[in-house]
């Protein structure tokens, strides 16, 4: 039996996913990245999961630190997903778009989304081009309950 790539591509991509700011830190360097591969995996101990392209810099930080900030967007910031979106060539930069705090773990937590967890690495399967790490949740900061940015509300497509 072949697999329908065609079928495939389209199925995988009506799986609904938010966007968030993924943001890492090891030292002094500060970074992150536009995470749309996520969802929560446990109610006690609350856990999510995330898959993470293998290839990234953040990727290699969230290995070494075994922690990461997930930082939930509004709908309103297309803009900002975008910034952190766009591949890069070194670390740092993105954050300099949207003020931010550190969190009680020491991650990047954006001032204006709807607010942020900080999660620390239990888990990790690494298969294919995405690593999916599985976390559990340490700090969580309410800013604003709203809306959250969805990934089909973009007109982007990322999966498939």
């Amino acid at each position: 039996m072949s697999l329908d790539l065609e079928a495939k591509k389209v199925l995988l991509r009506k799986i609904p996913h938010g966007l968030f700011i993924c943001g890492v830190r090891e030292n002094e360097d500060v970074n992150g990245f536009t995470a749309s591969w996520v969802t929560q995996g446990s109610f006690d101990p609350p856990l999510v999961v995330m898959g993470v392209r293998a290839d990234g810099s953040s990727h290699a930080i969230i290995q070494r630190t075994r922690k990461f900030s997930l930082n939930v967007l509004r709908e309103d910031q297309k803009d900002l997903a975008a910034v952190f979106f766009k591949p890069q060539k070194g670390l740092g930069g993105r954050f300099e778009s949207a003020p931010y705090t550190f969190g009680p773990c020491g991650l990047p937590i954006l001032e204006n989304s709807i607010g942020a967890i900080e999660c620390e690495l239990v888990g990790e399967v690494e298969k294919g081009d995405h690593t999916v790490f599985v976390a559990e949740v340490k700090s969580a900061r309410l800013i604003e309950d709203c809306n959250s940015l969805i990934l089909s509300s973009t007109g982007w497509s990322y999966g498939g």
